[in-house]
C-alpha cells in the first residue's frame, strides 16, 4: 500500500506558516482546512490566503472545503494551484455538478463525508473522483478524539474502488494519529491527514510523519 501522510495546518503556526511547511516537507502533501463559519462553526482561509499558501509551501496543497454551496468557490479554489480539492457531498444538491466544475478547472476531484452521513449513496462517485475522504471527527476543529465507528465507511470505499480498478486516494481525516493509524489502514485506508500527531509531539514533525507512514505500512 502506497501511504500518504497530510498533516493539517490547522495545527500549525499561523503567524509563522512558511516555516511550519519547511518542518513538513517529508510529507505527500499539505492538508488545507476551509471553513465558512457557516457549514461548519469556524472560519479559516480564502482562496487569495490558500494561493499564498501554495507559493511557499515545499510539497503540494490538499484543499479540504467545509464550506456551503461549493459550486459557487471550486473554481476559485482549484485556481490556487491545489492538487486536490475536496469538498462535502451534504454541502451541495448536485455533487456530480461540483466534480464537473473541478475537472474542467484540471485538479484532482475529491468529495467527503461527515461522520453521519451514510457511504452508500454516493459509492457510484468513487469512479469518478480521485479521493474519498471520510471523516473521523466532526469536521470545524482540530484535537478532537478518533470515531473508530466510521471505518466501515472506508472498508466500503475501498472495496468500491478495488471492484472498478480505480487507484483512488482514500483519507481519513480526524484523530489520527500513532494510536488510530494503524486501525484506519486496515480498514483500507491509505491517505492520513494528521495534525496535532505532527506539529505538536516532542518529536519533530517529520520525525512525526516518518512514524505515522511506518505504522500505516505496517498494518
Amino acid at each position: 500500500m502506497q501511504v500518504r501522510i497530510n498533516p493539517s495546518v490547522l495545527a500549525a503556526d499561523f503567524v509563522n506558516m512558511e516555516a511550519a511547511l519547511q518542518t513538513i516537507s517529508t510529507a505527500d502533501a499539505v492538508h488545507v482546512d476551509v471553513m465558512d463559519y457557516h457549514f461548519v462553526p469556524n472560519l479559516t482561509f480564502g482562496p487569495q490566503m490558500v494561493g499564498r499558501i501554495h507559493e511557499v509551501s515545499p510539497i503540494p496543497l490538499d484543499v479540504h472545503l467545509m464550506i456551503e454551496h461549493p459550486e459557487r468557490w471550486v473554481a476559485d479554489f482549484a485556481a490556487t494551484g491545489a492538487e486536490c480539492v475536496t469538498f462535502h457531498v451534504e454541502a451541495t444538491d448536485d455533487p456530480v455538478a461540483v466534480i464537473e466544475a473541478l475537472e474542467q478547472a484540471g485538479t484532482h476531484t475529491g468529495i467527503s463525508v461527515k461522520p453521519g452521513t451514510p457511504i452508500e449513496p454516493y459509492l457510484d462517485l468513487v469512479e469518478r473522483v480521485d479521493q474519498v475522504l471520510i471523516m473521523t471527527v466532526e469536521p470545524g476543529f482540530g484535537g478532537q478524539s478518533f470515531m473508530e465507528e466510521v471505518l466501515g465507511k472506508v472498508t466500503a470505499v475501498s472495496t468500491r474502488a478495488a471492484e472498478s480498478g480505480r487507484d483512488v486516494w482514500i483519507q481519513v481525516d480526524g484523530g489520527v494519529g500513532p494510536d488510530t493509524i494503524q486501525a484506519a489502514a486496515r480498514a483500507g485506508a491509505n491517505t492520513f491527514v494528521a495534525g496535532s500527531s505532527v506539529f505538536d509531539r516532542e518529536i519533530s514533525p517529520a520525525e512525526a510523519i516518518a512514524e505515522l507512514r511506518a505504522k500505516a505500512q505496517a498494518a
